[in-house]
């Protein structure tokens, strides 16, 4: 019997247990330990932005990014279809429209060109998802976020350590967002990150955080808030994690690298871009999407895969065929095949930091023998 492969194993051999130990040694395991600020810090300084707000995972990060950004009942904020459920759920929670457009063929990002045909009075926002290893182009949304006077929500949650034109993913947005969970290049087990350069948004995410405490009347709430503080036992794993973050980017590429050296010279296989004008993947998963041709779908080659131990992950499904929002009479009739295409014929194989080489290398077997 072979020893079955996940599709994601962290790397968690660094100081997180000589820091874990401390938060054990001095009792700080609350979100009120030391840990916290410190692992804010640093997250902020890593990523260009003024202000970090660390969270109880990625998905709040955006809930709370959206009301922090006052958007109202009824106001439109366009996203990409091709993404995970959190970000359309972050939206719809405010009462607000979830507005989405299809994704390139290449990137697997949202395509930039669609956006501003979406665009009506009724816009506050545009929510930026970069997606599996290549971040979205951002410079033309900036300007089209600049001429309609939108906000931008970025969601860099696959994005740690990932530049656009040499600067930080997480640092374009109003706002911007990262996720903790195990399978991100850092990893708290669960958490997430809020990013902003605006000390009102950062004091407002703060408040949401905890509950909308008050300072001088704390059990007193002029508003609803949510209880999505961060603990010291998880900071003090991210504080860890952080000094990896440019060791974990080079393993991942090399990875990305070997997978592709492997796999290139099968047909029916598209692979991951390497790299566009203003990025070089950094592979947060190895994706591959089955052509056309060939004659079975992504389920049932992540079966076959699973038959001979090796995990697997499908893509995203799309927002406008989740059958949640299809019942709140959003998105009624409307397509985007090139994420449908992608949401049916996708998956990705294991490729967490934990992967050995010999493991990839059965995984490139396990692959082949599907063709």
């Amino acid at each position: 019997m072979v020893d079955f492969i996940p599709v994601n194993e962290p790397l968690l051999n660094g100081n997180e247990k000589k820091y874990l130990n401390e938060c054990i040694d001095t009792g700080w395991i609350s979100s009120e330990g030391p840990f916290v600020k410190q692992f804010e810090e640093k997250f902020a300084q890593t990523v260009g932005r003024k202000q970090a707000i660390a969270v109880s995972n990625g998905s709040v990060a955006l809930d709370a990014a959206v009301v922090a950004l006052d958007i109202q009942p009824g106001d439109e904020v366009i996203l990409p279809t091709f993404t995970i459920i959190s970000c359309g759920a972050a939206i719809v929670r405010a009462g607000a429209v979830p507005v989405v457009v299809d994704c390139d063929r290449h990137t697997w990002n949202m395509d930039v060109e669609q956006i501003e045909a979406k665009i009506t009075p009724k816009t506050k926002a545009i929510m930026v998802v970069h997606i599996y290893g290549l971040p979205v182009d951002l410079t033309p949304i900036l300007e089209l976020a600049k001429k309609y006077g939108l906000k931008i929500i970025e969601d860099a949650a696959e994005m740690h350590g990932q530049t656009y034109k040499n600067k930080p993913c997480g640092s374009f947005g109003d706002i911007s967002t990262f996720s903790f969970y195990p399978n991100k290049h850092i990893t708290t087990g669960e958490g997430g990150m809020i990013v902003t350069d605006d000390d009102n948004l950062a004091q407002r995410c703060r408040s949401l955080r905890n509950l909308c405490f008050q300072p001088q009347k704390r059990f007193v709430h002029e508003e609803l808030g949510w209880n999505l503080r961060f603990t010291n036992l998880q900071a003090a794993v991210g504080v860890a994690q952080l000094e990896r973050l440019k060791e974990f980017v080079a393993k991942k590429r090399r990875m990305g690298q070997r997978y592709t050296e492997q796999l290139a010279h099968i047909s029916q296989l598209e692979l991951p871009l390497v790299k566009t004008d203003y990025a070089e993947s950094i592979y947060w998963v190895y994706g591959v999407v089955l052509r056309d041709d060939v004659p079975f779908d992504a389920t049932e080659a992540m079966e076959q895969l699973r038959q001979q131990g090796i995990g697997t992950r499908p893509f995203f499904w799309c927002m406008h065929e989740q059958p949640v929002f299809l019942k709140m009479g959003l998105f009624s009739g409307e397509s985007y095949p090139v994420a449908e295409r992608l949401a049916r014929r996708g998956f990705y194989v294991p490729s967490g930091l934990g992967l050995t080489d010999e493991q990839l290398d059965r995984v490139v077997q396990g692959v082949k023998t599907l063709f």
